[in-house]
């Protein structure tokens, strides 16, 4: 991993250049996706089924098969043990518990001359929840993105998750009937973006598509959005943590890895001002390493991607987390509040030594899906108000028409749009 020192003159570019990471700009890759979304759309079901047999290896006869029967959910929320399923219910709960107080209020006032003004706050018809296969099954993912939907009052919610060569993940499917999913469907990648976005035989069009996914999955959304919202392009996991030498190194440790087993390009960061506790850290992950059962992936990401930064104090390891906005951050000292004022872009944070960014991934409460790649610095995890949308409510009494029509009118001609002019003066009595 790198080792950078912000004393060094130079260390203001190393960092540009560690954090400075967009796949989503591959040219390769966005030819293929647009190719796949233009078949998709041109050929629907007929191009599902032929993109699961050549990217899934799931050779199909028919489209319906595609399409995941509830009874498959049940029954594998049923084969969980005793254990298994308090631990998918009571982290539904929590999750929906967390989500129910982001709720938003419709309101309306009126003016003295009798004007109503407002907003009206409706949930969306449909959406789509892209939940990740492949390397790993997420079955805390079908949680955190179908729950705030459910909690917001979305009528329809379908999803989508990849089962390579077949294989569904029973964890999945649980989580799925948990959760209250209307539909599940066996597609990945750009198709299911593109089935999602512009609909099929068997797959609704959706409003929104919410969820994670690998690079083709990022650049599909960013290709449909318009003609559906999205949550947010998400690129590899990350995690930062500060650390003032309260938590053992092998904690701290197990926090870094706990991003770097997701993915090759997951990004693990500590920060410290005490070079012992730095290296003492250092000698945990390695030791760490070996014990993972993802340990390929795992090193990987840490040696390309990961970095041990030594800073000066505690306010100077704070600059440099703000400047990187991490998905994930832990203040993993003694007093967290103490810091809290010095943080503004971050994802999630984690305040005190016990507060691991696992129980975030899992339990806690708060949504999974947050925004990476420096997006903290203007975006929000995901949450119920991601699925309402906002309308505003004017209505106009005969005097407050007049009022602001005469405004309105100069307005107007000041941009020289006669006919909005026009239109505003024609309420003015006597005009």
């Amino acid at each position: 991993m790198k080792r950078l020192n912000s004393r060094d003159p130079h260390f203001t570019e190393a960092l540009r250049q560690l954090h400075d990471w967009d796949a989503n700009l591959d040219p390769l890759v966005e030819n293929r996706v647009r190719e796949i979304l233009a078949a998709v759309r041109e050929r629907g079901d007929a191009a599902l089924l032929e993109y699961s047999a050549r990217f899934d290896g799931l050779h199909l006869e028919t489209a319906a098969e595609l399409e995941i029967p509830r009874r498959d959910w049940e029954e594998a929320l049923a084969a969980l043990s005793a254990p298994e399923r308090e631990a998918l219910e009571e982290a539904a709960h929590r999750i929906r518990g967390y989500h129910e107080r982001q709720k938003l209020e419709s309101w309306q006032y009126r003016e003295a001359d009798g004007t109503l003004l407002g907003q009206r706050v409706l949930p969306l018809a449909r959406v789509g929840i892209y939940v990740p296969g492949g390397k790993a099954a997420y079955p805390s993912s079908v949680l955190m993105n179908a729950l705030p939907a459910r909690v917001a009052g979305v009528g329809e919610i379908h999803m989508t998750v990849p089962t390579p060569r077949g294989e569904v993940n029973p964890w999945v499917l649980a989580a799925a009937a948990v959760a209250g999913v209307d539909r599940v469907f066996r597609l990945g990648g750009a198709q299911a973006v593109a089935a999602l976005a512009y609909g099929t035989e068997l797959v609704p069009a959706v409003d929104k598509i919410v969820g994670p996914g690998n690079t083709y999955v990022a650049t599909a959304k960013r290709m449909v959005f318009g003609r559906v919202g999205i949550d947010m392009i998400a690129g590899p996991s990350e995690i930062l943590v500060i650390s003032d030498g309260s938590a053992p190194a092998e904690w701290l440790a197990w926090d870094l890895l706990s991003q770097a087993e997701h993915d090759e390009l997951a990004q693990s960061i500590f920060i410290a001002w005490d070079a012992a506790h730095l290296e003492a850290v250092a000698a945990a992950v390695d030791h760490a390493l070996s014990q993972l059962d993802r340990a390929p992936i795992a090193r990987q990401s840490w040696q390309e991607r990961g970095a041990l930064i030594l800073a000066t104090d505690a306010a100077d390891a704070c600059r440099i987390a703000d400047g990187i906005a991490p998905e994930h951050l832990e203040l993993a000292v003694a007093d967290p509040e103490a810091l809290l004022d010095k943080i503004h872009n971050a994802g999630a944070i984690f305040l005190g030594i016990h507060s691991c960014e696992a129980l975030g991934d899992y339990v806690a409460g708060p949504n999974h899906v947050l925004p990476t790649g420096g997006s903290a610095r203007f975006s929000s995890p995901l949450g119920v108000y991601d699925f309402v949308k906002r309308s505003s409510l004017i209505g106009a009494s005969a005097a407050g028409a007049a009022t602001l029509g005469a405004l309105a009118e100069r307005l107007a001609r000041a941009e020289g749009l006669t006919a909005h002019a026009r239109s505003a003066a024609a309420r003015i009595p006597g005009h």
